[in-house]
């Protein structure tokens, strides 16, 4: 039988954990970049003139970045602004004019890209960080970690302190 102040120190343990687990996931988090810390938004990606003639000579546009990360209802609108016709994925970009895509759930993408030496675009798209992943990041590491503190307390710590003052 649990006696009730066995249930007190589970209940502290428990606390302490959450607690410290709140101070380290927070912790861990402000030190990360926040690409991810946001809400969804429209990014637009400008090919700029003369793209098409530096990925013929095998060089990098400098606008270009080759890999791009986005959240979960982010739309990405391709600009073209070169003179020849561009293709990103299922986007066919006349010159002159643009196109758009919506990414609706997470994934890590690999397009075909005409505006890119390498022939390709990676694309990340991964799920927003709200205050409610952050919440659930909290529980996960703090109610094992209460429960470790807890058996500790109670198994470890308070047999010793009860056979001292016998």
């Amino acid at each position: 039988m649990i006696s009730r102040r066995n249930v007190i120190y589970i209940i502290v343990s428990l606390f302490v954990g959450i607690i410290l687990a709140g101070f380290m996931t927070e912790a861990s988090y402000r030190f990360q970049t926040r690409s991810q810390d946001r809400d969804p938004r429209t990014i637009t990606l400008t090919i700029p003139a003369g793209t098409a003639k530096r990925v013929n000579n095998g060089e990098p546009s400098p606008t270009i970045p080759k890999d791009l990360v986005f959240v979960v209802g982010d739309t990405l609108v391709v600009q073209n602004d070169d003179s020849v016709d561009h293709q990103l994925g299922p986007l066919f970009i006349p010159q002159g004019t643009s196109a758009s895509i919506k990414f609706n759930q997470v994934e890590n993408l690999a397009y075909a890209c005409t505006f890119s030496p390498e022939k390709y675009l990676g694309l990340d798209v991964k799920t927003p960080l709200t205050i409610y992943t952050r919440i659930i990041g909290i529980f996960s590491a703090g109610l094992p970690l209460g429960t470790l503190i807890a058996l500790y307390v109670v198994f470890a710590i308070r047999p010793g302190i009860k056979k001292e003052t016998v």
